[in-house]
């Protein structure tokens, strides 16, 4: 068994410790009185000697170097891929279980993608210190609200149109929008350092990079993530990304085609029962999912759950969600893997 191996108040290592997901990471711990016996902090050398919090301890910020990692027992990786790639593989060299938020080891075919919602069998199933990744933010919004269904009857095709929040793109974006909501009121000029453009009363396409396909980086990983998540090579997934001037959170308008027809009721009862979903779907109110509630909410709220008439009846339906993107599409996605290796 695995809490064999792992203490039951494990020694941890945070690297990235100071970014946005690594300050969520570490309010996550007390709140949610996460067993550690000790919390080793770590970020960039212009951080090192920094004070954080932990677990009601101050613990200062280390920067890393050989053999940092011994004695840990598991390491949160919240750090650029090029950093987890460099020192995620020599925390597994120490003994340490990896839970990695960056792109570098997603797509490795030897490394678990987890989401423990919604495979998180393939976690009881590892029995010794390796990496696990923590999928893309919107791939974690997007599976937690339509895996249930996929389970239920099968979903063969996916559209998703994204609405993604400043949050993605880490706490100077977000500090840029709050800038320039500032200015804009003031008559100042506006400040574009991060985007290169206006973002308050604007959307563009998301910020990755665009391949010679006119994918770009954000909408790529939703198909391979999805597809290497769920175990399905076959489900076809197209979608289109694009940032919004919301502080924290992303929605997503996500369209269905299933293999088996499934109604709308048992659509929502399904939704319902699903754990980590609270359906907000109040039509007689207008009532629906909005960042803005979702923000610093572990659960990921979704609603406009609705047939689409234009599909053979039950074969098609169509929901709105909105996820805090820093939580549960990042720091407590990382914990709860945690949570479950020690169970």
């Amino acid at each position: 068994m695995i809490q064999a191996r792992i203490p039951t108040e494990p020694a941890i290592a945070i690297v990235g410790a100071t970014g946005a997901v690594g300050e969520e990471l570490l309010a996550l711990l007390a709140e949610r009185s996460f067993p550690a016996r000790s919390v080793r902090v770590f970020a960039s050398a212009r951080s090192a000697g920094k004070t954080l919090r932990a677990l009601g301890r101050d613990v200062t910020v280390e920067p890393l170097a050989p053999g940092c990692f011994a004695g840990t027992n598991i390491a949160f990786f919240s750090a650029s891929s090029a950093i987890s790639k460099e020192w995620a593989p020599q925390a597994v060299a120490s003994g340490a279980w990896v839970i990695d938020k960056s792109s570098a080891f997603r797509m490795d075919q030897r490394y678990t993608l987890a989401i423990p919602e919604v495979n998180g069998a393939e976690l009881d199933a590892l029995r010794a210190p390796t990496i696990i990744a923590v999928p893309n933010c919107s791939t974690i919004i997007a599976l937690m609200a339509v895996s249930p269904l996929h389970r239920e009857a099968g979903i063969a095709r996916m559209v998703v149109s994204t609405y993604q929040a400043a949050s993605g793109a880490g706490a100077a974006a977000m500090a840029e929008l709050a800038q320039q909501a500032g200015d804009w009121s003031a008559g100042r000029p506006l400040q574009t350092p991060i985007f290169g453009r206006q973002y308050i009363f604007n959307l563009f396409s998301h910020d990755s990079a665009i391949g010679a396909d006119g994918q770009n980086e954000e909408e790529r990983k939703l198909l391979e993530e999805t597809r290497k998540i769920w175990r399905d090579p076959d489900v076809a997934i197209t979608a289109t990304c694009v940032r919004v001037p919301v502080l924290r959170a992303h929605s997503e308008s996500i369209n269905l085609t299933f293999r088996t027809p499934i109604t709308e009721e048992r659509a929502r009862a399904v939704l319902a029962a699903a754990p980590g979903i609270e359906l907000v779907d109040d039509r007689a109110a207008n009532r629906f999912p909005e960042p803005i509630n979702a923000t610093g909410r572990d659960a990921v709220l979704v609603g406009r759950i609705r047939a689409d008439h234009s599909q053979a009846a039950g074969f098609g339906l169509n929901l709105f969600v909105s996820g805090d993107q820093i939580r549960k599409g990042a720091a407590l996605n990382g914990l709860q893997i945690a949570e479950r290796l020690l169970k």
